[in-house]
């Protein structure tokens, strides 16, 4: 069977380190269970044991740090994070959000930032540090040709950052948050580094979601914060270059996450309709629900064949092979839709039961 199924497995296709990681996320999980993951869900808790489970385990410091800068088995590797926005989707999107949000954070800083700044980086994520990714503005969205964010010269050699971003995730704990932003005096595109405990940084509120209700999406705004050349990442058309980089890189991670959201909705689908028996017959015994969960397995399997091929392309850009450019946001959009058709087709099968705060299926519905 093409579809993941954490009771079966192995680590295969990955090499012994990757394979270890993704096991004991797997266990964690498990161990945890559907209960209390959606208790906590319906609580808004903030996930402090999955990140320190993280920590633990070195899961950001291995699988986000580019060779060169941490352990010896630290890699920025597509293949085996794309294995990663899989089981995270298919346990619960919020775990999913703080680990793509930290990598849309790390983008900028990977793609362009002094040899300094990158260690600081590798020795956070080490750390069990989480990262952000300051782009998008209330007023302007996705328009960053319209940002307000301005980084201001003082004259000597140092600068003060002031404005707001909107729907920031991991705004409230992140190690380092990668802004985008203008320079006051010339217009300039910059990308600069701030700290989310700096004086000078407001975490001015938790924006309410009806997904990802774990998660933290931040409003945040900057008062006269201090800039000096160290933590500046790019400027000019290499600052607007890594911005739209870093969306290629990080929300190529989408697909991913409802490739495991559409996963586990059609398990416990099946399992629901195979242990229901109405007017003599199981519910998997009847035509129009053999069609549906046959369409539903097609979408989903075409979903993660296209994934993979996908992530093929990603590993293998340069200069000269971008096919990626072609595939990453079809990845992005179409296979988000796609899973969106998916979970529902099956939501005709589980029905009102799909509704039921005790299943996994109630989370699918509110974050596919």
């Amino acid at each position: 069977m093409i579809l993941f199924n954490p009771k079966k497995y192995d680590g295969a296709d990955v090499d012994p380190k990757t394979r270890e990681i993704l096991l004991k996320t797997i266990d964690f999980f498990e161990k945890k269970g559907l209960k209390k993951i959606k208790e906590d869900d319906q609580l808004s808790v903030w996930y402090d044991d999955f990140l320190e489970f993280f920590k633990k385990e070195k899961v950001f410091a291995t699988l986000l740090t580019p060779s060169g800068y941490g352990e010896s088995d630290s890699r920025w590797d597509m293949w085996r994070i794309a294995k990663m926005n899989e089981i995270l989707g298919f346990y619960g999107l919020c775990y999913w959000y703080t680990w793509q949000v930290s990598i849309l954070g790390l983008g900028p800083i990977w793609m362009c930032a002094t040899e300094e700044m990158k260690h600081r980086a590798a020795k956070l994520l080490k750390d069990g540090g989480i990262f952000a990714f300051g782009l998008s503005e209330k007023e302007h969205g996705a328009d960053i040709y319209g940002t307000d964010m301005m980084l201001y010269p003082k004259g000597d050699g140092t600068y003060v950052a002031r404005g707001d971003k909107y729907y920031i995730g991991n705004g409230n704990e992140a190690a380092l948050v990668s802004v985008f932003a203008k320079m006051a005096d010339t217009g300039e595109y910059v990308f600069f580094a701030v700290d989310s405990k700096h004086p000078s940084y407001e975490c001015v509120k938790k924006i309410s979601t009806s997904g990802v209700r774990q998660a933290y999406v931040a409003e945040f705004a900057l008062h006269d914060y201090p800039i000096t050349e160290a933590d500046i990442l790019a400027r000019g058309q290499l600052g607007w270059d890594s911005s739209l980089n870093t969306v290629n890189v990080g929300k190529y991670q989408l697909g991913w996450a409802s490739i495991g959201i559409c996963t586990h909705a059609f398990y416990e689908a099946m399992d629901h309709a195979a242990n229901r028996n109405l007017y003599g017959k199981f519910v998997t015994d009847f035509p129009h629900v053999k069609k549906i969960f046959t369409e539903a397995y097609a979408r989903l399997a075409a979903m993660r064949l296209f994934g993979l091929r996908a992530c093929d392309y990603m590993r293998t850009a340069d200069a000269k092979d971008r096919r990626y450019l072609l595939y990453n946001p079809i990845q992005k959009m179409k296979v988000t839709m796609e899973g969106e058709k998916v979970v529902g087709l099956l939501h005709e099968v589980t029905a009102a039961r799909g509704f039921e705060q005790d299943t996994y299926f109630e989370m699918a519905i509110r974050d596919i």
